[in-house]
């Protein structure tokens, strides 16, 4: 074949011009490639240049994107142009190869050129838009002219010459001409805006204001529309994270469109719109609202999935095109050829190009690659939407929060965990309900649409196929919502699980000494089972609905060709059958996903019902009550509200909240004294109900000076400083303030609230710094003794999340709170109340008398404590809601003597208290001490940790980045194997085999399809055609014999095929659901497993583990651990396989019909080996930020709900709004980043699936030509490959789950590898005595004690030796090792030197469970259980009633218990809460009594108990265990003057070793000190 431009054919002169030459076809196409090589002559030096200039630019900031006007219709027109020169390079090829001797290049050649100018042109636009020179743009401009021209005359010549719409070219020429006219109009347009040339003064351009903004990274959009498509932009992130983790700044802040802020104010805008002036009480519609604010969004979403269902279709439609014509393309009979030329060239008609294979192969890829584009796109567009709206929902609903009433919180109408569950529940029901909702209405089209395609591929048999699918829905629909209930309910139990851990953790020490932790294991263990019985349910309830997934399509398969079979005696051939089969496969994903989107939509309207009730709850009333009665004067008023008001739009939205609705102050009234703080006259307020609480108010409190409210219990003191504070709902009477008390009072609540931040944070609570006030403020309150011990100084985080401070010590921190804030009124409520007498006293002196009265500031005091009155200047006294009494303490001793003597009594009953508090070493020193003992140990484990983990990253590191990335890149196999081989290796070994059939059948069965139809069209071509196929058919089948004979192929055949067949189904269908269960029940046996040995080793861990890890990480593996183990690695494993060997089965069988695929296999596997290395590491990180980000807005929710009145006293709404619009902008960016992350690796692995696809069908077509394979087998190969597409993504993204999943398995690993105590002991439990330690005789040799191998000894060589029956005290400073003595008694610590001998047994040899049966201890911090009295006294069943009651006499709670309702079997709640601490210390020393044994031991039991008690507890002691022996530990020295010895202890020695009264005598001894300072 000779190559020439027009073609040399024979009888015809290409190059003649004889009838003018415009008239030469050829000539004219020659014409056409002027432009191309224009554009290309130009641009290609500009090109260069600027890349060589470009090169100082590189590091510009991506501010300099703007877009030229038409950016995006540019980016279109130039891709459909793309597309049409493919089609006339297609169509010019093909005619070419139909007709003629030589070679026509003219055909093609100028629509290769254009191709490429094309391209070019997007590469110049693209990188003059970057820089901004839009001058170079007339190049396109000439450009498009010229193209334009030339093809016109082109289409021009065609009409001439009766060339019309019939014939491709022509279609092909009209299309070019018109787009060459639209992206000429394009430019002229930039030319009329930018006005870059013909126009005197050029317009200057800004990029967009989040670009000038250099935090603002997410670039979506901002980035030019191949980019969007494609996530281009995300590249330098994602792989950027392999070197080194994606911090939270990386991905810097929202653009302004996506703020928070900015959607709650179009959501709020369109919420406010609906209240009419006619009907204003009518509650606005928030499906409207949110219509109205994110409808246009959505509906650009669902344009998108439409246009990408409709394109699925065409996958289908291609392969049985390709099938059909690959026997017609050998022997293609050309008649008409003569007919269809022009210009001594062929013209084809249009359907005639789709009949070429090839053609058909590159468009079933262009479909595909379009199809996954603008799915990906729908996708990205919803969940865009949803983040918004869920930003928007969070700043409603906290906007609403801040505006409560109060009395909503209190009576319980609004409880903390409703308001809690909107936040974390309902707004991500909404916003997951947004990102489905495309699917409600795009699913139902595509369903009809696939159903008709059926229909008409193969009649009436595919309704058949299609009504199975259908009638199976419902089902679904069944098994999702009971899915939904049974999680409910495991849910309930694992809470109730969580609740019963917590108390044993709370209170292990306890559970050790008393050898009660198998008991309450064992309970934990029963929630469990009940637990898992539902997790049972759970899972069986997942694996049907995943067996249904897989098996419905082979049901439906079965059920078609059985009926085609039946209806139509033809069998259906290979072309229609597998394009069939695609579109099953096409059908099944709407139908399965159809069930869980109207299962979202019902917990949407849900949600949507319970926040329109929230949003119209009662709100507390304006502001007007502190600006006195008069309306706000609109003088006043414009001062302040001008700046606010004028709001604009355009402007940045940050600096607005800070003024936005902020109360306003009121001008000075002339007629308000000075001298009065606040009025209240004639008030009558009330809690909601409309009984008041308070009546009849009429109260005055005087400009700086103290005020003192007093009162009993209930008498209304908390609700009249509320009152004031306008938190009451008032039902008539005023409250007046005067002007200079700026709008904010400090306030300090009775009930402690504590903000999640560091302790100074708390303190200064947003003002200010100023180290001189803070120090002052912290002494006053005492708190700098606190502050040393804890890790991090005022630098420690506190609150839920942080350390746990006991109620004095919060309590401090709030009233230093009160006392920092520099405001003319400081409320405070109750602040002694949980403070001892000491710290009470230096409150009183520093705080408030010097601190708060140097600064001349209003106090108002709300107290218990009487002896503080004569510090008042003014009394407000309370009885039963209204005032008693009001004046200075002179006009009541004066005006109400009896008051007075009332007050007197009971000052000098607390004077007594006094008394005897100063005795008590107090109870702050206590706390401290608790505190300390926590963090001494935490730190020494901390530092180990810290060595152990610094050794382990020396070995690891050889200061190369490789071994770290490396690292973060590796897929946990170890844990895969440990979460493995806990769910038990039978059923490993069935869940593989199980899979690896199910998938070999599944195989089977379509490739038994193949054969079947193959045959029959060979049949049908005649007995010729059939040889060459009859020995693959031989092979396959068992014999050679049930070869069909020509005689009668029909039947005969059928009758072999039709039975292996529906075999073959039924196998594969049993299979799946055998698949479905067995990975279910691995999963749940793996979490029985965990959990239980988990459970056992930490109940069974020495005490030391409990001291050195911090309660929240351990509950962390109950829960959040445990539940991902539960319920997540399942699923995540089960689609994992699946999608795995689904992808490798399909790779196999394409390889094995057209081997030639291997080749083009290497490339991909490469691809996506690096996709998948690079996106697992990113997807982690993000994953980590986005739950690291949440747990902060939730808990900033639950805070401001928990201290709403504090934040409205303080006026502080402003900046908790404002912190609450960033935290929730932070989380919705690291959610933003995760889900286009995840669009990044689908639009990339969806890709490399439609390359698997057009390389698959290159090859069958390929080897097909030289007679390899049957079309039925390339058929079978081409489904395998475009299901492919569907599976490689999310082979990915499961693996990406598992591995965060993992992480869960590791932690609860972690702790698996803990030691146990040694539980054995020596002797065995027979060797025991029954009735031992008869007598409590008790020798002390020599001992050493330690709490960690690790540390020094707090014990060293200690002597002594107690008689039997005797009565010792042992005392010392705090930290001399007391309680590690009596600690060494249970063997609870390391005795690693010396012995105890109780009774002649050495107690190290006896397994521990006898020894600590046998010893009774009372701790100094009481613990109860949730329960009944009777559980917590004896909760081993093993004593009568008669006992317990003996034991509670004892401890004289007798009557108390008597007086519950229920007596024995009264309730206990968690942690004793309805029992004060006295009466808790009470019931331990009960419950130590109920013990009989000779030995009692008493760590500082009496610490919180009053004296009176006190001195009973102890002649009570003295008598009922007159025949035992007793240590007690005493804080107090007085208690143990009575006993029969003294042992002084000092720095792990004993000091002083004798008899009380010879140790007083030694007048400089440490005993005789104690006890001088003491009395």
């Amino acid at each position: 074949m000779a190559l020439s431009f027009c073609g040399i054919d024979n009888g015809t002169n290409a190059y003649s011009v004889e009838k003018g030459v415009l008239n030469n076809g050829c000539f004219v196409d020659a014409l056409n490639l002027v432009p191309h090589v224009f554009l290309l002559f130009i641009t290609f030096p500009i090109l260069f240049i600027g890349w060589g200039s470009q090169s100082s630019k590189v590091q510009i900031h991506h501010n300099t994107w703007l877009h030229f006007p038409g950016h995006n219709l540019r980016w279109i027109l130039t891709f459909s142009l793309l597309f049409v020169h493919v089609c006339e390079f297609a169509e010019g090829i093909v005619s070419n190869n139909r007709m003629m001797e030589t070679n026509h290049l003219h055909l093609f050649m100028p629509a290769f050129m254009g191709f490429i100018a094309a391209t070019t042109s997007v590469v110049y636009y693209h990188n003059i838009e970057t820089s901004n020179f839009p001058k170079l743009l007339l190049v396109l401009f000439i450009y498009w002219v010229l193209a334009f021209i030339t093809k016109s005359i082109k289409l021009w010549k065609f009409a001439e010459y009766h060339v019309g719409p019939q014939h491709l070219r022509f279609c092909i020429t009209a299309l070019l001409v018109l787009l060459y006219g639209l992206l000429m109009a394009v430019e002229i347009n930039v030319i009329r805006i930018r006005r870059y040339v013909f126009f005197a003064n050029p317009q200057k351009v800004k990029p967009p204001e989040d670009l000038q903004d250099l935090g603002v990274r997410f670039l979506q959009p901002f980035v030019n529309l191949l980019s969007k498509a494609t996530y281009w932009w995300m590249n330098p992130l994602i792989i950027g994270a392999h070197k080194r983790p994606i911090e939270l700044k990386k991905i810097g802040k929202l653009p302004i469109a996506m703020r928070a802020l900015t959607n709650y104010l179009r959501l709020k805008d369109a919420y406010e719109d609906q209240r009419t002036a006619e009907d204003p009480d009518r509650a606005p519609s928030i499906w409207r609202s949110m219509y109205r604010a994110f409808g246009r969004p959505i509906l650009l979403s669902s344009t998108f999935r439409y246009l990408a269902d409709l394109l699925g279709f065409a996958g289908p439609l291609c392969i049985s095109g390709i099938v059909k014509y690959l026997k017609t393309d050998k022997d293609v009979a050309t008649p008409d050829k003569v007919k269809e030329t022009y210009f001594g060239v062929y013209f084809m008609s249009s359907t005639e190009l789709l009949q070429n294979t090839s053609v058909l192969a590159v468009l079933l890829f262009l479909a595909l690659v379009l199809q996954r584009t603008f799915l990906q796109a729908s996708y990205y567009v919803t969940i865009e939407t949803g983040i918004n709206l869920r930003g928007a929902l969070l700043a409603m609903i906290y906007n609403k929060i801040l505006r409560l009433s109060t009395s909503n919180m209190s009576m319980g109408e609004m409880t903390l965990g409703q308001i809690n569950n909107l936040v974390a529940i309902e707004t991500n029901q909404l916003m997951w309900f947004l990102f489905l909702c495309p699917n409600l209405w795009a699913m139902p089209v595509q369903i009809v649409m696939g159903v008709i395609l059926l229909y008409y591929l193969l009649g009436w048999s595919a309704l058949v196929g299609a009504s199975v699918i259908v009638l199976l829905a419902p089902v679904q629909y069944l098994i999702a919502t009971k899915l939904a209930d049974t999680q409910k309910s495991s849910l309930e139990h694992s809470t109730d699980r969580l609740k019963k851990t917590t108390e044993i953790l709370k209170g292990i020490k306890l559970l050790k000494l008393y050898a009660w932790e198998n008991i309450f294991c064992d309970s934990v263990e029963e929630t469990r089972g009940k637990e898992l019985t539902s997790l049972k349910t759970f899972a069986l309830y997942t694996s049907m609905s995943i067996f249904m997934n897989a098996a419905i399509p082979i049901a439906a398969v079965l059920a078609t060709f059985v009926m085609h079979h039946f209806l139509d005696k033809t069998g259906p051939s290979p072309s229609e059958a597998f394009a069939a089969l695609a579109l099953f496969h096409i059908l099944v994903t709407p139908l399965f996903l159809l069930s869980t989107v109207v299962r979202f939509a019902v917990k949407a309207l849900v949600s949507v019902q319970k926040l329109g009730e929230f949003l119209q709850s009662d709100e507390i009333g304006d502001d007007s009550w502190r600006n006195g009665d008069m309306p706000l004067s609109f003088e006043a008023g414009k001062k302040h509200l001008g700046v606010t008001k004028a709001i604009n739009r355009k402007q940045p939205m940050r600096y607005q909240m800070d003024n936005y609705e902020q109360p306003t102050r009121r001008q000075m009234r002339p007629t308000e004294t000075e001298d009065v703080a606040v009025k209240v006259s004639n008030g009558f307020f009330t809690w909601g109900s409309n009984l008041s609480t308070l009546s009849d108010i009429n109260i005055r409190i005087p400009t700086g000076q103290l005020t003192m409210i007093v009162g009993q219990v209930g008498c209304g003191k908390s609700s009249l400083l509320l009152a004031m504070l306008g938190e009451m709902q008032t039902i008539e009477g005023r409250v007046f303030w005067s002007n200079k008390n700026r709008y904010s009072v400090a306030y300090a609540t009775q009930k402690s609230w504590l903000l999640n931040a560091t302790v100074e944070e708390n303190i200064t609570f947003g003002c200010h710094f100023s180290k001189q006030r803070y120090k002052a403020v912290i002494d006053a309150c005492s708190l700098q003794p606190d502050i040393d011990l804890l890790p991090f100084g005022d630098q420690t985080e506190i609150g839920e999340r942080g350390i746990n401070l006991s109620g004095g010590q919060r309590q401090r921190i709030c009233v230093a709170r009160a006392l920092y804030q520099n405001t003319n009124i400081v409320f405070l409520d109750d602040p002694f109340s949980a403070l001892d007498i000491h710290l009470s006293d230096h409150l009183m002196q520093e705080g408030i008398l010097k601190f708060l009265q140097d600064d001349k500031r209003t106090v108002v005091l709300v107290t218990h404590k009487l002896q503080y009155l004569i510090h008042a200047d003014w009394i407000i006294a309370m009885k039963d809601g209204s005032v008693l009494r009001e004046g200075t303490l002179k006009d009541i001793q004066t005006h109400d003597v009896e008051l007075y003597d009332h007050w007197k009594t009971l000052m000098n009953r607390q004077d007594q208290e006094l008394e005897k508090d100063i005795q008590q070493d107090s109870q702050t020193t206590l706390e401290r001490k608790t505190l300390r003992r926590a963090f001494y140990s935490r730190e020494a484990k901390n530092q180990m940790d810290d060595e152990d983990e610094e050794e382990e990253e020396e070995e690891e590191e050889d200061d190369n980045m490789s071994t770290t990335t490396n690292r973060r890149s590796k897929i946990p196999w170890r844990m895969c194997w440990c979460y493995m081989s806990s769910g038990g290796f039978f059923m490993v070994f069935l869940m593989v085999s199980s899979k690896l059939l199910k998938h070999s059948v599944i195989v089977a069965i379509d490739y038994w399809l193949a054969l079947w139809t193959s045959s029959k069209t060979n049949q049908s071509a005649g007995a010729g055609t059939y040889a060459s196929n009859g020995t693959r058919l031989a092979d396959s089948a068992s014999s050679n014999a049930t070869l069909p004979t020509p005689g009668n192929p029909e039947a005969e055949s059928d009758s072999y095929y039709l039975p292996v067949f529906i075999v073959l189904c039924a196998a594969g269908i049993t299979l799946c659901l055998i698949t479905s269960l067995t990975v279910e029940f691995l999963g749940l046996s793996a979490a029985t497993n965990l959990h239980h040995n988990l459970l056992n080793k930490i109940i069974h861990a020495p005490i030391r583990f409990f001291d050195i890890t911090p309660l929240g990480q351990i509950l962390n593996r109950f829960s959040a651990d445990t539940n991902i183990i539960d319920q997540h690695i399942p699923p995540t494993l089960e689609s994992l396989t699946r999608s795995t060997l689904l992808c490798l089965s399909a790779i196999g069988v394409i390889s094995s019909i057209t081997p030639a695929f291997l080749i083009a296999l290497v490339p991909l596997a490469v691809a996506f080996y690096f996709i998948q290395k690079y996106f697992r590491v990113a997807s982690k990180d993000l994953q980590d930020l986005d739950d690291s980000t949440q747990l902060p807005l939730l808990c900033h929710f639950s805070e401001t709900a928990e201290g709403l009145t504090t934040i409205r006293a303080f006026r502080h709404e402003a900046r908790f709004k404002q912190r609450m619009l960033e935290l929730t902008d932070t989380n919705n960016t690291a959610y933003l980043f995760l889900s286009a992350a995840n669009r990044w690796l689908e639009v990339r692995t969806d890709y490399l699936g439609a390359v698997i696809v057009l390389t698959a069908a290159g090859a069958s077509i390929w080897s097909f030509s030289y007679g390899l394979r049957s079309g039925g087998l390339v058929g079978l190969g081409l489904t395998y490959a475009l299901t492919v597409t569907n599976y490689l993504n999310w082979v990915v993204r499961n693996l990406a789950d598992l591995e965060v999943q993992m992480a869960a398995v590791k932690k609860v690993n972690s702790f698996l590898s803990t030691e146990s105590e040694n539980y054995e002991g020596s002797m065995d439990t027979s060797q025991v005595p029954e009735n031992w330690p008869q007598d409590g005789e008790i020798k002390i040799q020599d001992l050493c004690v330690r709490y960690d191998p690790m540390l020094k000894p707090v014990l060293k060589h200690v002597n002594a030796y107690i008689e039997p029956g005797q009565k010792v005290g042992i005392c010392g400073r705090t930290g001399s090792g007391k309680s590690s003595l009596s600690l060494a008694f249970f063997n609870m610590v390391d005795i690693f030197e010396g012995k105890i001998v109780i009774d002649g047994i050495d107690i190290c040899k006896l397994p521990l469970q006898t020894l600590r049966s046998r010893l009774s201890i009372i701790l100094q911090d009481p613990v109860l259980f949730s329960g009944s009295i009777r559980f917590n006294l004896d909760p081993e069943r093993t004593c009568t009633d008669d006992r317990l009651w003996e034991a509670l006499e004892i401890a004289q709670l007798k009557n108390m218990v008597k007086a519950l309702p229920g007596g024995l079997d009264a309730v206990v709640t968690e942690g004793g809460e309805n029992f004060s601490v006295g009466q808790r210390q009470l019931f331990c020393l009960a419950r130590a009594f109920v013990r009989k044994s000779s030995i009692l031991i008493m760590d500082e039991a009496t610490a919180s108990i009053d004296m009176a008690t006190e001195n009973i507890l102890q002649k009570v002691v003295m008598t009922a265990f007159a025949d035992r022996t007793v240590v007690t530990i005493a804080h107090r020295v007085h208690t143990i003057l009575t006993a029969d010895l003294v042992i002084v202890m000092k720095r792990g020695n004993i000091l002083e070793y004798d008899k009380p009264e010879t140790l007083l005598e030694q007048e400089d001894g440490m005993f005789a000190s104690f006890v001088k300072a003491d009395m």
